[in-house]
């Protein structure tokens, strides 16, 4: 492949657009209860982090990111791709408010614009095929106007299931048929205007979604049975994934396009293999990996990448799954859910988030009195899950080892923190009662809410309601687990 060509392709890229090095992190803001936004800029520089992905504009997030020197990637949601795709103007206008002022107002160092994310994902069923490409031509013209193209270049966030391999080997790596010619058109966009080629990479869903995927595989210890590919061995998935969109990109004629893993990760809960022991180590083994600039057997070289994700987000969609809300290294109040060393601070350890306001040491449980067989249980778990986090109950989760009672309390007191201790969230007929003694069992964790942040002129929050088939489904699984 001319690995000298490739070298100095990569070092001339380097030269045009100026990156910090160092491991990223996603920061997302579908929670009930964020962090401010002061708060969380803070963690991210107390834990060294020099690099920040959004998947919105988020008005607060941006103006707290003003002065920090932390590199931004902004992200522009699927739901604007239409309105982007289909006017210039619009474009202009939404890189004039979301790029040009925080940078020139704010001195905010955004240096990416994360145009939709996953839009070529198969479960979309084709909804943004026509969209992105026009909006991603938009944006770069915007930029081009306002005089940043230089500064700030355009990427899309695109899933792992862009490409494939005919072989099952990296170097069969070719893009979806589908999508062939999207994705060259694309591309060679990218690569015109030197922006790079951003991927998603989750050993963990192909874990969770193939019961006979192997374990060991994704992750990097070494243990797996490697794959062979013409000499070259793969031990771990990220490695075989990565490569793959190497031999994509290469055999397309753009084998120089610089690679960013907008997403890796593993969460902590909602699944059986979602656990703090295997997020550990997980990720511990992903910064050990790429540490050194060792890079993958086809691109020896540092890996850019962002942690998925920084904190828990209670109020994500759970359609993928119940583990959608349990991706953060740290919990949504800060702290730390375990060792993980990203070789930034002096200490090799995480530091928690600084004067975090917690509510009231109370909680909503189950009355000793009540009966498992009233008939207000069912409809009043469901009620409270529906509109709430109960994620961390059900098999193999942090909370699934609790009886009928616990599972009733722990719905009780998730819709009562939610809705931030009032008194009236805790009025479930006959059923539920205030506490002041801590419900917690072994390690399902009954969680006391931060206080509810207010600030920001331009967030938006709510929780996502789940299908009410779901929600009653639920209810009824949770109540058979006596």
């Amino acid at each position: 492949m001319g690995w000298f060509s490739l070298a100095i392709g990569l070092v001339s890229l380097c030269l045009m657009v100026c990156t910090v090095s160092g491991i990223g992190a996603n920061w997302g803001t579908q929670a009930s209860h964020p962090l401010p936004p002061d708060t969380v800029v803070r963690l991210l520089r107390d834990n060294g982090f020099q690099k920040v992905k959004l998947f919105d504009a988020d008005y607060g997030a941006l103006r707290a990111l003003g002065k920090s020197g932390i590199e931004v990637m902004v992200g522009i949601p699927n739901d604007m791709l239409q309105s982007l795709a289909s006017s210039v103007k619009a474009a202009e206008k939404w890189v004039a408010k979301n790029v040009s002022t925080h940078i020139t107002t704010n001195n905010v160092n955004i240096r990416y614009v994360a145009v939709g994310n996953e839009p070529f994902l198969e479960t979309y069923n084709g909804s943004f095929l026509k969209t992105t490409f026009p909006a991603l031509q938009n944006v770069q013209s915007a930029l081009i106007k306002a005089g940043l193209s230089n500064q700030v270049k355009v990427t899309v966030p695109l899933n792992a299931d862009v490409y494939a391999s005919s072989t099952g080997l990296p170097s069969g790596g070719d893009f979806r048929a589908d999508i062939h010619d999207l994705m060259l058109a694309i591309v060679k966009f990218l690569s015109d205007n030197s922006g790079p080629f951003t991927v998603n990479i989750y050993p963990f869903i192909s874990l969770y979604i193939d019961p006979d995927f192997p374990v060991e595989y994704a992750f990097f210890d070494g243990n797996a049975t490697p794959l062979n590919d013409g000499g070259t061995s793969y031990y771990n998935m990220f490695d075989a994934n990565y490569d793959t969109l190497v031999w994509a990109l290469q055999k397309n004629g753009f084998g120089n396009l610089p690679i960013i893993v907008g997403e890796i990760g593993w969460p902590t809960d909602g699944d059986r293999n979602a656990n703090r022991m295997y997020a550990q180590r997980f990720n511990q083994g992903f910064m050990s990996h790429i540490s050194g600039g060792r890079g993958t057997p086809m691109r020896p070289v540092t890996v850019d990448a962002y942690l998925f994700s920084l904190i828990d987000e209670d109020a994500k969609s759970i359609d993928p799954g119940n583990f959608e809300r349990h991706w953060g290294v740290f919990t949504y109040y800060g702290v730390p859910k375990y060792p993980l060393n990203l070789g930034t601070t002096n200490s090799g350890s995480l530091v928690q988030a600084r004067n975090v306001d917690y509510l009231d040491r109370k909680w909503c449980v189950m009355k000793p009195s009540a009966k498992l067989d009233d008939p207000q249980v069912q409809p009043s778990v469901s009620y409270a899950c529906g509109r709430a986090d109960c994620t961390s109950l059900g098999y193999g989760t942090s909370c699934g080892n609790l009886d009928a009672r616990g599972n009733i309390s722990y719905a009780f007191n998730s819709y009562y923190q939610r809705n931030n201790q009032l008194d009236a969230a805790c009025k479930f007929p006959n059923l539920s009662m205030i506490t002041k003694t801590d419900p917690t069992v072994g390690d399902c964790r009954f969680e006391i809410m931060i206080e509810p942040y207010y600030g920001g002129a331009e967030r938006t929050r709510g929780c996502l309601q789940m299908p009410l088939s779901l929600v009653s489904g639920l209810g009824l699984f949770l109540l058979t687990l006596l």
